[in-house]
């Protein structure tokens, strides 16, 4: 009868570890033996941070965690993570965040035998943030590509919280420690390759929720003038793309916005039909926006020839937008009907968002001419009569500001779509925030 061979607990870590071996050998000799060890350093350090105009600026403590290879060769690229143990600040006193709106980004810095900044990002992936919560951040990423051999520190530096189109810029006010040290062997014969993820680092779902807006198509056509708009047949005309600079008032502040717009007119018997087309036509939901609960409208001021403005709006939404969802503006449409003879020039005005039953008004800066046409008077036109803005006014204040909103939860949520239909009209990106009136 053959005997069984015994197996020790240390014949058993031996055949563990040569397993490791052939599991790293078998991915391209990548990293060697010694580098399936993953190390994981955490680090505190006193840390300013820059909330949006109008908010005050927040000393704390931020503590992070690196994980990185311990282990590595000239030409590999490695991967390491950034962990938020703790954010150096809380959610502001002003409004709830709901999940997965809130995106991390930051500086790892490399230093020692390879000196780099690692551009660090994370994933719109958080829990809800009540007001006044810790903020809850997911895990950052980053890769480095390893060029020099010997010792390579990596310690953490400023990083940037992203919420509600809004950005908190948070920096060390002090020296940081290094939190993760690679050994960094000279290359070998072998092909360079990417590490795995760092053993024992959390997974993430790395699908941050980073928009990338279409680039602007215009069609760059001088605004055509027959003598009467009928004499050349032509029954379409095209206007210029102008950058129209707006104030609006938020619930965290004045809120100013540049946003490419264009006019565009289609002639209709003595009339025009207009079409106002905001150029910059794709961004993601800075917040949850409810079916029906945005519409935007515009006053399009005459010039020239003529006087006065033309009301023209757009549908509401017509589906449910959630948070980092794609959202096209509509085009603002409404009829022109010239009330004087010659040339008269349309320029982008006033523009209102109405949202859950209130409004708020963004007023332009400075305006510029988008269309001339060259226009016959006809009975009951727009010359010696100003139309207003549209819509009804209740709720809104009597200097056309931003509506009363309240404290309780529903004036939470009005607030909210307030931020978000804004941003839906003149896009996220564009958006700074300026000290200013605050509505309560």
């Amino acid at each position: 009868m053959r005997k069984r061979r015994r197996v020790t607990p240390v014949g058993r870590l031996r055949a563990g570890a040569a397993g490791a071996a052939l599991v790293l050998g078998g991915a391209g000799g990548l990293l060697g033996l010694a580098a399936g060890t993953a190390q994981a350093a955490q680090v505190s350090y006193a840390t300013h941070c820059v909330p949006p105009a109008g908010i005050t600026p927040v000393d704390g403590t931020s503590k992070v965690e690196i994980t990185a290879p311990a282990t590595a060769k000239v030409g590999d690229t490695v991967n390491v993570v950034w962990k938020f143990v703790q954010a150096a600040s809380k959610n502001p006193d002003y409004v709830d965040l709901g999940a997965d709106t809130v995106k991390p980004t930051g500086v790892l810095k490399a230093a020692g035998a390879q000196t780099a900044d690692i551009a660090m990002d994370g994933p719109r992936k958080n829990p809800a943030i009540p007001k006044g919560g810790a903020m809850v951040l997911s895990d950052m990423t980053g890769t480095l590509k390893l060029t020099t051999a010997g010792e390579v520190t990596l310690t953490p530096d400023a990083y940037t919280v992203n919420a509600l189109s809004t950005d908190t810029k948070c920096s060390p006010t002090q020296t940081v420690q290094k939190a993760a040290t690679i050994q960094v062997a000279p290359g070998g014969g072998g092909t360079p390759g990417t590490t795995p993820p760092p053993t024992g680092s959390p997974s993430q779902s790395s699908s941050p929720s980073a928009s990338t807006s279409p680039s602007d198509t215009t069609s760059p056509s001088t605004s055509a003038s027959p003598s009467d708009g009928t004499g050349s047949g032509q029954t379409d005309f095209t206007g210029k793309q102008v950058d129209i600079p707006y104030t609006c008032q938020s619930p965290l502040g004045e809120k100013k916005a540049t946003s490419p717009i264009q006019i565009n007119a289609t002639k209709n018997g003595g009339s025009y039909d207009l079409t106002v087309q905001f150029k910059k036509s794709v961004m993601d939901s800075p917040a949850p926006i409810p079916k029906g609960s945005v519409k935007p409208s515009m006053e399009v001021v005459l010039g020239g020839a003529d006087k006065g403005t033309v009301h023209v709006e757009g549908p509401t939404n017509a589906s449910d937008i959630k948070t980092g969802d794609p959202i096209t503006i509509p085009d603002l449409t409404g009829t022109y009907k010239p009330g004087a003879s010659g040339s008269s020039t349309l320029s982008p005005g006033v523009l209102t968002i109405s949202a859950l039953g209130t409004q708020t008004v963004c007023k332009p800066d400075t305006t510029a001419v988008s269309l001339t046409l060259t226009t016959t008077k006809q009975a009951g036109g727009a010359s010696g009569g100003t139309s207003t803005s549209g819509g009804t006014t209740s709720g809104t204040s009597s200097t056309g500001g931003l509506a009363a909103t309240g404290s309780d939860n529903h004036g939470a949520v009005m607030a909210l779509a307030l931020v978000a239909g804004t941003a839906v009209l003149l896009g996220a990106g564009v958006f700074t925030f300026m000290p200013g009136r605050r509505t309560r």
